[in-house]
């Protein structure tokens, strides 16, 4: 899951991308007409809606796709669930108004940099309550050179040398939460990005830079219409925060270096956010990510507590299973440490696995690792009293992913699947999360 097999299955996902979102945007329209007809009922009409929709599009799923084993698709609690309810009743307190925000962290590999199946979970957990606020974390993988999500666009007029956390030859000193890293040299440079289409975040007022405060260089907010702003440095903290009077959907900057004293300035990543009430959702995925790749990077604590998540989910495992030397025992331990360092960061906080898909070594070759994986999994939701989301089950366990190949829902590597794939997964995934939340609710 290295770079070098990036390019077939990010040529597939781009031709999916209008397929996967056809239902919403169904959906959307629909609600438009009766919020027109019947204003005082739509929360009753939407929740019947998604209801009908979900009904529908599983039904059709299963006699498209027989080898999915749907009844799988739900959440598995440890012997002591109260974390997890925790949670609930902070979705709860968003819906009624006592907070302004949860915030849901993401880590993966490149199933999560790719950023199908994370979208379909921001939009979501977004409709849960029509929620047009809360905010996300963007890295700018377009000005590293790699692949990226689809609803925002990163662009610089500079040259970028990418860090990662998943390769040794690609470390560096203080990566941060995202893993990833920008570093450039460059006399004077430009870099931004632009918020994109989408259904979960169309705008922010507040923006934080993460970088390294290198004396040397020297960033600032390029002018723009409408874009008066106050800024504030956090060193301790690695970011520059920008407040501004409206909201916008884009942010370019100017870079330049004063002098040659200290070489390099390092751009971590983005994090925006919107004063409206919702979820803030940090999808933090890295292309080769293992369990050990987050515990490299120093600065990870640090800027993870600046976006104390209420839950995090994990997704790390596939490049795990494909090393021959995987050890069940170390995996756990992995993950022990993992969940050690984000509750420095983040006491409170709840955890959820999804179990690590079914996948092949080198495109041909079976692979009964995820098994081993399975079942840590399972010992660590009730080791840290989390919940379980059995992605292996629902796919059909040992070698399903020679079937989703070959129904044209996975790459040919046999290891990521295509936009189709992902969002039938989240999909299943996210109405899992949804029906356990609907059943706990207080709010009925």
């Amino acid at each position: 899951m290295e770079e070098t097999i990036e390019n077939e299955w990010t040529r597939e996902k781009k031709n999916d991308r209008k397929k996967m979102t056809k239902s919403h945007y169904i959906k959307n329209s629909f609600l438009k007409g009766i919020r027109l007809l019947s204003p005082w009922s739509l929360e009753s009409l939407k929740s019947l809606l998604s209801c009908l929709l979900i009904f529908i599009t599983v039904n059709a799923t299963a006699q498209q796709y027989p080898f999915i084993n749907y009844d799988q698709s739900k959440l598995r609690f440890g012997k002591d669930s109260s974390q997890f309810m925790d949670f609930y009743k902070k979705i709860d307190e968003l819906r009624e108004g006592k907070r302004k925000k949860v915030t849901v962290v993401h880590f993966g590999g490149s199933h999560i940099q790719a950023g199908f199946w994370t979208e379909v979970l921001m939009d979501g957990f977004q409709e849960i309550g029509n929620f047009k606020g809360g905010g996300t974390f963007i890295f700018p993988f377009k000005i590293v050179k790699t692949n990226s999500p689809h609803f925002f666009k990163s662009f610089t007029t500079g040259k970028w040398i990418r860090k990662r956390n998943a390769l040794i030859k690609e470390m560096c000193d203080n990566l941060g939460m995202a893993g990833m890293a920008g570093i450039t040299n460059d006399s004077a440079n430009t870099f931004g990005f632009n918020l994109l289409k989408n259904n979960h975040h169309q705008s922010f007022n507040s923006l934080r830079v993460y970088h390294n405060f290198n004396p040397s260089f020297e960033f600032s907010i390029v002018n723009q219409t409408g874009a008066h702003f106050v800024r504030n440095d956090f060193r301790k903290n690695g970011y520059s925060e920008f407040f501004f009077e409206s909201y916008i959907d884009s942010v370019n900057f100017n870079l330049v270096r004063k002098d040659t004293i200290i070489p390099d300035f390092m751009l971590r990543g983005f994090s925006i956010e919107n004063d409206n009430p919702g979820f803030y959702y940090a999808s933090i995925g890295v292309n080769g990510a293992s369990t050990s790749s987050y515990l490299r990077c120093q600065e990870f604590v640090n800027e993870l507590s600046t976006i104390p998540p209420d839950l995090v989910i994990f997704s790390l495992g596939v490049n795990d299973t494909h090393d021959i030397n995987f050890s069940k025992q170390k995996f756990i331990e992995n993950y022990d440490s993992l969940i050690t360092l984000i509750k420095i960061a983040s006491p409170n906080c709840t955890f959820f696995f999804t179990t690590v898909t079914d996948n092949y070594m080198n495109r041909k070759t079976s692979n009964k690792r995820p098994i081993k994986a399975q079942e840590a999994m399972y010992e660590l939701m009730e080791k840290h009293n989390t919940a379980v989301y059995d992605l292996y089950a629902v796919m059909g366990g040992y070698k399903s992913i020679y079937k989703w190949y070959k129904a044209g829902l996975a790459a040919k590597d046999k290891v990521h699947f295509n936009g189709r794939g992902y969002n039938i997964l989240a999909s299943m995934m996210f109405d899992a999360i949804n029906r356990s939340y609907k059943f706990n609710s207080k709010i009925k």
